[in-house]
């Protein structure tokens, strides 16, 4: 191939260095612009979320009374039916806010079914709620232990006891115990606790038994809770309240049973 001349060669990388120099520029300039556009879109896009007010929120929010407690609960269950979800505390500095200590106002005992998760139901994020899940939220001495932490420990000022719809484990417990064929392993356990509400279902025909035990059982949980040695002199003094609860896996909503406390 042939050289190019000095002054060509300078020519032409002169203005390839000038056109190079105004199109970095340009795209700078509308790189500079994107980002000014869309940090100024995420700005609004955070003053206009509905659950920026509610994240990071300071223990001063946390509700103190059984009753503003419940109400705070059954409120995040209403935007969980209507589906108008607000996820508070969900975000990094409600994580930071709570990753020294926690100060949840409620407590939670629901069944392991992947369909129920409390969190999610009720609304609630990080630092909300203590929760414990077993199979038909059946109870043994580490799980009443571990429901009488947070009254016992930090106020907590209510607890939730929640059945629901269609329980798979009340069900095969309902029929091992009609049928005297137990269930195979540690499933037994679970069919054991479940044995008094089976009785009392028994005393009466139900349209659907299985339906009907969930909810005494569950109403017989709570009542135990709520008579509790521990957690009795806290209900008694006005300090905590031990509801017992029913979820629907058809509506979303959770239909109070007993214990639901006064403003």
């Amino acid at each position: 191939m042939g050289t190019v001349g000095q002054p060509l060669r300078r020519s032409i990388l002169t203005g390839g260095l000038v056109a190079t120099v105004a199109a970095l520029s340009s795209c700078s300039s509308k790189t500079d612009s994107t980002k000014t556009e869309n940090a100024a879109n995420a700005d609004a896009a955070k003053t206009s979320s509905p659950s920026a007010s509610t994240q990071g929120s300071s223990s001063a929010d946390r509700p103190d009374s059984p009753w503003a407690a419940f109400a705070r609960l059954m409120d995040g269950n209403r935007r969980w039916v209507d589906g108008k979800l607000l996820h508070p505390d969900r975000d990094p500095s409600q994580r930071q806010f709570v990753a020294e200590e926690q100060d949840p106002y409620g407590v939670v005992l629901s069944c392991i079914d992947s369909r129920v998760p409390p969190e999610l139901l009720f609304d609630t994020g990080l630092g909300d709620l203590f929760v414990m899940r077993t199979g038909g939220q059946v109870v043994g001495p580490v799980v009443t232990g571990s429901v009488e932490y947070g009254p016992m420990t930090s106020g907590t000022p209510l607890i939730v006891v929640l059945g629901h719809q269609r329980c798979g484990a009340i069900k095969a417990a309902y029929k091992a115990l009609k049928d005297n064929k137990p269930l195979p392993g540690n499933l037994q356990a679970i069919a054991e606790a479940l044995r008094p509400a089976y009785e009392q279902t028994e005393k009466t025909k139900h349209a659907d038994p299985v339906d009907a035990m969930i909810r005494i059982h569950t109403k017989q949980t709570s009542a135990d809770l709520r008579s509790n040695a521990d957690l009795a002199p806290l209900v008694k003094k006005g300090d905590l309240a031990v509801v017992s609860a029913y979820y629907s896996l058809d509506t979303g909503r959770v239909e109070v049973l007993t214990g639901a406390p006064s403003a």
